[in-house]
């Protein structure tokens, strides 16, 4: 296969320009063109960064195009992910990969019958601060982990975001949109989910938009939007996890994972850097010694302050699986078993039962700093 893989995306939305921007940071990536339903968007997109302005079928025929980036709204990801396997490309999602586990076994059917690979974001735990979380784990630095915390919660997404409607329909809610981030660096960290049981809940039926140009406009709610869940994973552990929009404030932190040993205080999933903290059983809690993974390198501003995002890591860890014929880290069984934890936390909060899971995985390979490196220009 080809060193170099050619990338077509569609949908040119707000995350479009986060794989446009950081795509040429990897090495097996050239994004050459770029879709939308909504022509003006793709030629905008284009436009700003140099490349073609395709209708979709035009981008799915395009004999240039080895694999297509799917950046559309969660529910069209099922339908424009089987488009593009069915047109010969490989296929890399936006979170969620599909909002029901028959879906997602649906791309499976299609992808190995033409032997196609599917990969799906979040990336993230590909990040300098959760692989050191990772080697920490693995090195027995909490010895065997049985217990952890999770917690990711805010008031909602409809002071900032310019269009939050999908947010709160099915295929959205903070489950979907934010648990993708928690479940894989779990899945990282401690390997597949074997049952799940859950409460959930929302505050209110309706939300009022307070961002431009919309503020004022009210939608409806139609999915819970405060699911507090269990996982207990086949290594034992036993992980709660709190997802909410109807939160204005708390002291919780991102994920804390427990052991035999001592505690270990892992950053926010939703990034790449931060500080990893731990404690042996004297209960001192240190910050690890950072190392020189080059996914956690400061390389972007925000209103927020400096952050690493390498965003586009699993994408190009995906190109690099292709070329070099290995396993994938954001792979398709990874990403399904996900979708299947996510979707039986929601169906466990809707039937006030556990669920086991009908799938599973095996743990991604660690993301050294050499492994890191390779995949860089």
């Amino acid at each position: 296969m080809a060193k170099e893989l050619g990338v077509g995306i569609i949908g040119c939305g707000n995350i479009s320009t986060t794989y446009f921007s950081l795509a040429p940071l990897f090495k097996g990536l050239k994004v050459l063109a770029c879709a939308d339903i909504n022509m003006e968007a793709a030629r905008a997109r284009a436009e700003e960064y140099k490349v073609r302005a395709q209708t979709i079928d035009e981008l799915l025929a395009n004999d240039e195009l080895d694999v297509i980036v799917n950046l559309t709204i969660p529910d069209a990801h099922f339908p424009v992910s089987k488009r593009i396997l069915e047109a010969g490309k490989h296929v890399y999602s936006e979170k969620p990969l599909v909002l029901t586990l028959e879906q997602g076994e649906e791309l499976r059917r299609i992808a190995k019958e033409k032997g196609l690979a599917v990969g799906c974001a979040p990336d993230t735990f590909l990040g300098g601060a959760h692989q050191l979380a990772r080697k920490f784990i693995d090195d027995g630095g909490i010895g065997r982990v049985t217990s952890g915390a999770c917690y990711v919660m805010s008031p909602g997404m409809e002071m900032w975001h310019p269009n939050p409607d999908f947010f709160f329909l099915p295929g959205g809610g903070p489950i979907l949109d934010l648990g993708p981030y928690y479940v894989a660096n779990l899945i990282n960290l401690i390997g597949p989910v074997k049952r799940v049981g859950a409460m959930t809940s929302m505050a209110s039926p309706t939300r009022t938009i307070t961002s431009q140009p919309r503020n004022g406009d009210i939608i409806p709610v139609k999915t819970p939007t405060t699911i507090q869940a269990l996982l207990e994973f086949v290594s034992g552990a036993r992980i709660t996890l709190t997802a909410s929009w109807d939160v204005w404030s708390h002291r919780h932190a991102n994920m804390e994972l427990y052991g035999t040993d001592g505690s270990l205080y892992v950053p926010d999933p939703n990034f790449f850097g931060g500080t990893v903290e731990a404690s042996g059983r004297d209960k001192d809690i240190k910050p690890l010694e950072n190392w020189a993974h080059p996914f956690g390198i400061v390389n972007q501003e925000s209103p927020n302050g400096s952050r690493a995002n390498y965003r586009t890591a699993g994408l190009a860890d995906m190109a690099a699986s292709l070329i070099d014929g290995r396993d994938a880290r954001c792979s398709l069984d990874r990403t399904l078993h996900g979708v299947d934890v996510m979707t039986s936390i929601l169906k466990s909060g809707e039937e006030g039962r556990f669920i086991d899971l009908s799938t599973t995985c095996t743990q991604p390979a660690a993301l050294g700093i050499e492994e890191a490196q390779a995949l860089l220009k």
